[in-house]
């Protein structure tokens, strides 16, 4: 089938905005818990009628610090509860949040902020203000640099003296429509560059009204609440917070992943949402932790009967035998391991990368579905995704409400809906190359869609690599950066849904010559691939790239290959251009070797 559509359950908006949720939930149920708050390690609660107030107050202080509507303000911070609170202050007052990843390089902070003409800049840690202070001298646009911590919030909402009447303040809020824009999330491009995706109230306010309805299960369970772990600089983080806030689910954040163990357990998630790698990393410790105490085989059992029940669900059922194992590793196995994540979440969702079929079956098993989605920044977070009652693993779901897929003649999937984002800022270029003058959204992945509308991802068009950690990463910086070395002919990168990035790096021959007589050496490349001198040379490459990314786009591992890449022998094109699924099918073994 080559094209599906999910009619819309639900009105367009023509007015309002994403605040007249905190608004609502004020009014309605101002003693309502919001959010919880780690403090000093225990969760201290916010009602919605104490986060409306922070967040007024803190929107005057933008105001006053001469944040204009339609000026970008930018967030450089983990995941944190000032995180969600500036974001709303930055709406109220008819601003635009500009997040920004707070593993990002002083170079990539630089970038966005000069692209997006940041007027204030919002810093978690003096780290942060450090490299802010840095590049400021360089951003005319930038006036001002805040700090979450040292009590800079509450100067920024003490306004410096200045005071901003209510109706200063209520009147730029009723300025905002659903057509000005939300938030410019800069992703990677595959010139390096990463570009801005804009997307309106209007989005966020079409994909929330899909995604609370076909989900409602997650968001309408008695004492609904969400842990954040993920960083809502990322899209998916970001509309899981705007979901919990206009439903009303307690949401917490942590960024702190060493003691997210404990915090899922004192605060006790009904949902959580994360990657595949936070999956993985749950599978493989008590894999091991078992192997270590002497249970292997009980856990072996385990993960073998969990499939197999899951696998059932999809036919006509679990019979009387499984169904009597399930239930004894229930009480061994299971249950200790739901305890994990704070023994009530009833579903998780990822997204970002592919889950893999194992690891679905073994954790509906197990008896905490996974709800696998796809959905990329600039369709706003998901456009399918598989639901509690029509889940079907090895798929990404059926398209939400109000949202059409099709493959085109390429076989690459494209789609229509009121998610969509406009464009990119500043690219006029690059947003006709995404966007067709009827709406159509060109996703660069390859897919296929069921008879009943279930979308398969078959794979991927475009360059960008996903790692198993939802991590976008553009080859094309790194690339050409490591090229730069002298004894480097040519380099690819790798780690698509491995669990960080990896490279491939073949040396000049003539260069090598030179510095193998240099050096007293003697031998091909072949011979010296594993000499320590010709790695302590590529390594310096390595790290001048490493110095350009983010630590989680950074290149953690990498092969001196003992052959060279050529147009002869079929790695590179005419114009020397990678041909990477040529290099991919030769060296899938010292690929998958990086990974051992």
């Amino acid at each position: 089938m080559h094209e599906y559509s999910v009619p819309a359950t639900f009105e367009v908006p023509t007015t309002g905005s994403l605040t007249d949720d905190i608004i609502a939930n004020a009014r309605d149920f101002p003693g309502s818990v919001a959010l919880s708050r780690l403090v000093d390690g225990s969760w201290q609660h916010v009602t919605t009628s104490q986060f409306l107030a922070e967040v007024r107050a803190v929107a005057r202080g933008l105001i006053a610090a001469g944040v204009a509507a339609s000026d970008r303000v930018a967030l450089l911070s983990k995941t944190r509860y000032e995180w969600t609170l500036c974001d709303y202050a930055i709406w109220y007052v008819g601003a635009i949040t500009v997040p920004i990843y707070e593993t990002s390089s002083q170079q990539q902070v630089a970038w966005i902020l000069s692209d997006a003409s940041v007027v204030l800049a919002i810093a978690e840690t003096g780290a942060h203000r450090t490299m802010l202070d840095a590049v400021a001298p360089s951003l005319p646009a930038l006036r001002r640099v805040v700090s979450i911590g040292d009590d800079g919030l509450t100067r920024l909402a003490e306004g410096d003296g200045t005071v901003v009447s209510d109706a200063q303040l209520e009147a730029r809020r009723a300025g905002v429509t659903p057509d000005s824009v939300a938030t410019v999330i800069y992703t990677s491009g595959t010139t390096g560059r990463p570009k801005g995706c804009v997307l309106t109230h209007r989005n966020f306010m079409v994909e929330l009204d899909a995604a609370t309805d076909v989900l409602s299960k997650l968001f309408e369970l008695q004492g609904a609440s969400t842990l954040l772990f993920l960083p809502l600089a990322h899209v998916f983080a970001r509309i899981i917070q705007v979901g919990s806030i206009r439903a009303r689910v307690r949401l917490g954040h942590t960024a702190d992943v060493t003691h997210l163990v404990d915090d899922l357990a004192t605060f006790r998630p009904t949902f959580i949402l994360a990657v595949p790698r936070v999956f993985e990393k749950i599978f493989n410790s008590a894999s091991q932790r078992a192997a270590s105490e002497g249970r292997g085989r009980i856990f072996g059992g385990a993960v073998t009967t969990a499939i197999a029940y899951s696998r059932a669900l999809d036919r006509s059922g679990p019979g009387p035998l499984l169904r009597a194992r399930h239930r004894l590793f229930d009480r061994l196995v299971y249950g200790k391991l739901r305890a994990t994540v704070g023994g009530q979440a009833q579903y998780a969702v990822s997204g970002g990368a592919p889950l893999g079929e194992r690891l679905a079956h073994f954790f509906r098993g197990m008896g905490l579905p996974v709800l696998e989605g796809y959905g990329l920044t600039e369709t706003t977070a998901a456009v399918t995704v598989n639901l509690p009652d029509a889940q079907r693993i090895g798929t990404v779901g059926r398209p939400v409400p109000g949202t059409e897929v099709r493959v085109d003649e390429h076989g690459e999937l494209v789609f229509r809906g009121g998610q969509i984002f406009t464009g990119y800022l500043n690219q006029p270029a690059a947003t006709a190359a995404a966007l067709d003058p009827d709406g159509w959204f060109r996703t660069g992945d390859l897919g296929e869609i069921d008879d009943d509308g279930f979308v398969r991802i078959t794979g991927r068009k475009k360059e960008i690599l996903v790692t198993a950690g939802g991590k976008n990463v553009a080859p094309a910086v790194l690339e050409d950066r490591i090229r730069a070395h002298h004894l480097v002919s040519q380099c690819m990168v790798v780690g698509d849904g491995k669990p960080f990035v990896g490279a491939l790096v073949t040396i000049d021959p003539e260069a090598f010559a030179g510095w193998a007589k240099a050096l007293g050496k003697s031998g091909a490349v072949s011979d010296l691939v594993r000499d320590p001198d010709l790695i302590a040379e590529v390594q310096l490459a390595i790290d001048d790239a490493n110095r350009a990314v983010s630590r989680a786009e950074a290149i953690r591992t990498f092969a001196i290959l003992p052959v060279e890449w050529t147009e002869s022998t079929g790695e590179l094109t005419p114009t020397l251009k990678l041909r990477r699924t040529v290099v991919m099918s030769a060296f899938h073994d010292e690929i998958e070797s990086l990974y051992m």
